[in-house]
């Protein structure tokens, strides 16, 4: 297994409970579910960007913020959408909430590895 998936599964877990936390605090307080993944993933795109780049991949360039930005655009329109599908199901949304946790997790590494904070030869 990559060391470094491992590496953003630490890192990326305190970040993951506290934006849980700020989506089930959201919800509780009555914003639409699609509101409240937009606030939460605002939070961590903005607290998750430097522990990540240094920790994770060990970079220190500031300039890859725009392309983290749109990783965390295309987790957020997946997030969403696997929302809608649990919810059409009955599942309820803080439960759905935390079954897309892992997934979007995965796919946020294998996107943040390959276009962000890809090696340069």
């Amino acid at each position: 297994m990559d060391k470094r998936l491992i590496k953003f599964l630490a890192v990326g877990g305190l970040n993951t409970l506290f934006g849980y936390a700020v989506f089930a605090v959201l919800i509780s307080i009555g914003l639409h579910y699609t509101i409240a993944v937009l606030i939460g993933t605002i939070i961590g795109v903005l607290f998750n960007f430097k522990t990540t780049g240094k920790l994770v991949f060990d970079s220190h360039d500031n300039r890859l913020i725009w392309k983290f930005f749109a990783v965390y655009g295309i987790i957020y329109l997946l997030n969403i959408i696997g929302l809608y599908f649990l919810k059409q199901i009955s599942v309820d949304i803080y439960v759905a909430g935390a079954i897309l946790i892992l997934p979007m997790a995965l796919v946020s590494f294998g996107l943040n590895k390959k276009y962000v904070f890809r090696e340069r030869n």
